[in-house]
Formats: C-alpha cells, sequence, structure tokens
C-alpha cells in the first residue's frame, strides 16, 4: 500500500447510495459526496462557499450493505479512502481523467445530526446476509445496542463495558 494516497472528505450524498453485486456475489455500493469549501470573508464578514468537490465513491462487501441501508440523500458523511485515477477516451475521442475513491471508512457526521448504531454480527459475511444479520441485531435487548441475540443467548459479555 505505500506510495497510495489516502484522503478523507466531508460532505453531502449527492444521491442515495446505489447497493450491486457482482457475479461472484460480492456486494458494492457506489455513491458520490459533494464537498463544498467554506472560508470566512472579512471584508463582508460573511462565510462564503468556495467550488464544490464531486468526488465518486464505491465500497465493498458487508460494508457496502451497511452503507447502503444506512445512509440516503443530503446525509453529511465523513468519507476516508484511497484516491484512484483513471484515464479513457469518451465517445468523441478525447482523453478525460477521473478521480475515484476506493472507500475504507465511511460514517455520518455528527455535526448537525445524531445516529443510533446497530452492531451488524461478524456471520454477516459478503453477498447478502447483512440485512438479516441487523434485523437479529435489533432484536437485541434494547439496553445494549452492541449485543446481539446469539451473544446474549451464550452468555456474551458481561455487563462490565471492556474499557
Amino acid at each position: 500500500m505505500s506510495g497510495e494516497t489516502v484522503i478523507t472528505v466531508c460532505g453531502n450524498l449527492v444521491d442515495d447510495p446505489e447497493l450491486r453485486f457482482t457475479p461472484a456475489g460480492a456486494a458494492v455500493a457506489k455513491f458520490k459526496v459533494a464537498s463544498t469549501p467554506r472560508t470566512f470573508n472579512k471584508q463582508s464578514n460573511a462565510w462564503e462557499d468556495g467550488e464544490s468537490l464531486f468526488l465518486p465513491c464505491s465500497v465493498w462487501r458487508q460494508q457496502a450493505e451497511n452503507v447502503a441501508e444506512s445512509l440516503t440523500k443530503g446525509m453529511r458523511v465523513v468519507v476516508q479512502g484511497r484516491l484512484k485515477q483513471r484515464s479513457f477516451e469518451d465517445r468523441e475521442g478525447n482523453k478525460r481523467t477521473v478521480f475515484e475513491l476506493d472507500v475504507e471508512e465511511v460514517a455520518p457526521s455528527l455535526r448537525n445530526a445524531t445516529a443510533k448504531v446497530t452492531k451488524v454480527g461478524a456471520g454477516g459475511g459478503q453477498g447478502g446476509g447483512g440485512a438479516r444479520q441487523q434485523r437479529r441485531a435489533a432484536s437485541a435487548p434494547s439496553d445494549d445496542p452492541w449485543t446481539t441475540p446469539s451473544q446474549s443467548q451464550a452468555g456474551g459479555w458481561n455487563d462490565d463495558p471492556p474499557f
């Protein structure tokens, strides 16, 4: 991974994430983040928006399913991953270059929002188990959002947090 460009972007989702599956069954979610820099203009005593960056992103496997189920258009997110550059020729023969983010981590921004996190069990795996695992986790005791039914039935974690 040496030499890869890792970046973190904060912005808003342009559309709902689009979830698809490869022929091998691996989930991939594609989404676009719009990030607009803001600067304070001392002369006008007001905030001004700069030019927006629209960055296509892709995330794979269980995380793709979690993104598609949890995030929607307009939500502010924090996305971290490897910046990739791809060049191609368009239909008119013009050479084009696009930048895309291969996502490692994505989360809702809590600057102006709240979130309730539901942990997906480790057995979620790839290829469609995510929603099933989340439904199972949702039926866990309401006082402990990190416990799944299988953990609580098997004795699971004790009542004291490990930290």
